[in-house]
């Protein structure tokens, strides 16, 4: 079968997203004079009729088209079947009404595959070989609808729908994943993958994994998941560090319970140029879930940006996503969980963008931390608007917050515990806040933003209600060199920044209405006067 790959441009793929991904391999097959035909699956024994087996027909015509390249065809039907091994330059195509089920039976699948080394990383995402639809080594596979795949399980735990390892120039677009009780579409080392119009349905894990992968582009799908709904990994499956690069995921919904757009938690490898962008996030109550209350209904974080088993993550591009009922809508985490092979400890998360989001019905805090000696760098949010639901504990300000440096990293180990109800940023050096809008659904008596071991920190154009009970709008610990400029209370408030920490030095209020607020600044006691300089500032008449 012949493939047309186009190299996009950099800028072409990316149209205005503010980063460069390099060349990314999007195939499109178009038939040539003298192709054959598609093969029908049903010429090859298969029945359809959704209760006989057809592994070994549809095995056949996948064979067929695999000795010259070429299409195997599925009329409507449903085709029951066990692990079928895909063929480079294929094509699977499922008409509308086909359906290709995977069977009851678990003993009709390829067993789990034994990797022979360590891979610090749990079966599913390790196991290529438990499958309905299995590649590996491929090259030119496509796997199009608008048909449907069915996962034919009612809870977590049996074969993936698609699991494709070490392929490069895949197509999957067009298609229906349903019920499936493994990653919906798992990949592994592949380069070149091109998935759009797929709609995932009721998936008892992630939707979609791209781990140690480059050159991927994930378009106009919508996933309904109980887990998290699109997560690019860097894991040692492969029994070495891989990174997952030029990584573009665009005009997606997604409905999920855990996270929504994630790089991490297998973070052995690098993430280098990840764009998200235009993307629409809803909250999936499943209050049968066997999560504690504190964990229900709602899903952990809407942008979930972690590295902690040793790789870098740099050159992270977010903009253009809507939440709804998300719990935390951004999470940004280094930390030194070191799950992975010598060498796997705390690396570098810097040049992040997050702009242009808008989250509704917030409940936790989004947060920003790395750990003592090793700051996050370079972070930037621009035009954020969050509302959140409110009535925090007054407590939360006089607790301390752990660091969780080796925790798996999930904005549930902070839950609503933190001392802001807003933005909580920790071990950062780089911090840029511009047009930050923080809205309280009802009183909360935690500060709006908090910043604590920052260093070279703009904040500029935040608006945020004040907080309950006298808390100030600011609080810094220390901190050194930070402008705030051009913000303001949204009512009256009775102080505008708290400095604490006696590192804190090099603050400038410039330019802020304060025409709200009965004192402009607090300094705790061992924090100097000099510490702090205001100028231009709107005072109270």
């Amino acid at each position: 079968m012949a493939f047309m790959v186009t190299h996009l441009s950099r800028r072409a793929l990316l149209g205005r997203a503010g980063i460069l991904l390099g060349p990314v391999l999007l195939s499109r097959a178009r038939w040539a004079a003298g192709e054959p035909a598609p093969l029908d699956v049903r010429g090859f024994g298969a029945t359809g009729n959704g209760k006989t087996k057809d592994t070994r027909a549809i095995q056949d015509a996948l064979d067929a088209a695999g000795r010259s390249g070429g299409t195997i065809q599925f009329p409507p039907g449903e085709y029951v079947s066990g692990t079928l091994r895909l063929r480079s330059r294929v094509t699977l195509r499922l008409a509308a009404g086909a359906a290709l089920i995977a069977s009851p039976d678990d003993g009709d699948f390829d067993p789990h595959e034994e990797l022979g080394y360590d891979s610090f990383a749990d079966r599913e995402t390790t196991d290529f070989s438990f499958a309905l639809l299995q590649g590996r080594g491929l090259q030119q596979v496509r796997i199009v609808g608008p048909g449907r795949i069915e996962g034919n399980r009612s809870r977590r735990g049996g074969p993936k729908p698609i699991a494709l390892k070490q392929c490069g120039q895949i197509q999957i677009h067009d298609l229906t994943i349903e019920n499936s009780p493994n990653y919906n579409i798992s990949l592994l080392g592949c380069d070149g993958v091109d998935i759009a119009g797929v709609t995932i349905r009721n998936g008892y894990s992630d939707g979609i994994d791209p781990d140690c992968c480059r050159n991927v582009r994930i378009v106009n799908c919508r996933i309904e998941s109980r887990d998290d709904a699109i997560v690019a990994k860097t894991s040692f499956a492969l029994g070495v560090r891989r990174p997952t690069a030029n990584l573009l995921v665009a005009d997606c919904v997604l409905v999920n319970v855990r996270n929504a757009l994630k790089l991490g938690t297998e973070s052995v490898g690098d993430f280098r140029n990840i764009v998200f962008r235009n993307c629409a996030i809803t909250a999936r109550p499943e209050p049968w879930l066997p999560y504690p209350d504190t964990l229900k209904p709602q899903p952990s974080a809407g942008v979930s940006l972690e590295t902690v088993d040793g790789g870098r993550l740099e050159q992270v591009r977010v903009s253009g996503i809507t939440m709804e009922g998300v719990r935390a809508p951004i999470f940004v985490k280094l930390g030194r969980r070191g799950k992975g092979p010598p060498g796997s400890a705390a690396s570098v998360l810097k040049g992040v963008s997050i702009s242009d989001i808008t989250a509704t019905g917030a409940q936790w805090t989004s947060t920003i931390t790395g750990v003592p000696g090793r700051p996050v760098e370079d972070i930037s949010l621009s035009g954020i608007r969050i509302t959140d639901k409110g009535g925090g504990r007054a407590e939360n300000l006089t607790r301390e917050v752990p660091e969780f440096e080796t925790r798996y990293p999930d904005a549930a180990m902070y839950n609503d515990d933190l001392p802001a109800y807003g933005l909580y940023c920790r071990h950062v050096t780089g911090l840029r806040l511009d047009r930050i809008d923080l809205r309280l659904d009802k009183p909360d008596p935690r500060v709006a933003v908090l910043l604590d071991d920052v260093r070279k920190a703009d904040l500029k154009a935040i608006v945020a209600t004040p907080p309950a009970d006298g808390a100030s709008l600011f609080w810094l610990r220390s901190v050194r060199d930070c402008v705030i400029s051009g913000s303001r209370p949204r009512a009256a408030a009775r102080t505008f920044v708290r400095l604490s920490g006696a590192e804190s030095a090099g603050v400038r209020l410039a330019g802020n209405d304060l025409s709200q607020v009965e004192q402009a600044s607090m300094l705790d006691p061992e924090v100097t006067a000099a510490a702090l300089r205001t100028e231009r500032n709107v005072k109270r008449k």
